[in-house]
């Protein structure tokens, strides 16, 4: 599977805004973009951008702050194009019912990259099945659960006691043992992700119906 190898702090210096892309770190002043926000490489100032990269880069930002490939982003374009309702606002509902999003929003994981490795290696549950699947998308009523074995419980306690952020009105997580969560509904526009809110899906819309 292809996967991006290079400093992921070179993404969010590309794009222009912080991806928390590495968790906390990214709140430190030790975040790459903090430091030095400009994009990487050698380059020269140019002038304004064309309507063509301006409309390129909203689309990159979706998905390298969902963490998702250009193969997965245009077969949730054609699931989000095929919905009667608003085409960019399907788009985003699709990102946030992936199951790596969810597992980081409920805190589970402090990054989307981590919620992703946490559950590939298999310590992650839905509906009481093991799912290892982290493009998996959820439905209103699906629970997800930690595994009940000692190491997955140290990795999910451990970044629920580093003041994780707060749970979206979409999720609910209870402090069971061992913690679950459950989407309550399906959610809408309003519940992206504060950090991606400003994004301007029409633009992207606009770039992958060319």
């Amino acid at each position: 599977m292809a996967r991006h190898i290079d400093s992921v702090c070179k993404l969010c210096r590309r794009e222009g805004i912080k991806l928390f892309l590495k968790g906390t770190r990214c709140d430190t002043p030790k975040c790459a973009i903090e430091r030095r926000d400009t994009a990487p490489g050698m380059h020269v100032r140019r002038g304004k951008p064309s309507e063509y990269a301006i409309r390129l880069r909203e689309k990159q930002k979706l998905k390298r702050f969902y963490g998702i490939l250009e193969r997965q982003f245009r077969r949730y374009f054609s699931l989000a194009s095929r919905s009667t309702e608003n085409t960019g606002e399907q788009l985003l509902t699709i990102m946030e019912r992936r199951l790596d999003n969810v597992v980081h929003r409920l805190g589970f994981a402090s990054s989307r990259p981590g919620a992703r490795q946490l559950v590939a290696h298999g310590h992650i549950q839905v509906n009481g099945h093991h799912c290892d699947i982290p493009s998996l998308l959820l439905k209103a009523g699906d629970r997800v659960t930690v595994k009940n074995r000692p190491r997955s419980l140290q990795l999910v306690k451990l970044n629920l006691q580093e003041s994780p952020p707060p749970v979206p009105d979409y999720l609910e997580r209870s402090n069971a043992e061992p913690p679950e969560g459950r989407m309550s509904r399906i959610p809408t526009r309003a519940d992206v992700d504060p950090h991606i809110q400003d994004i301007r899906e029409q633009l992207i819309i606009e770039f992958a119906g060319r």
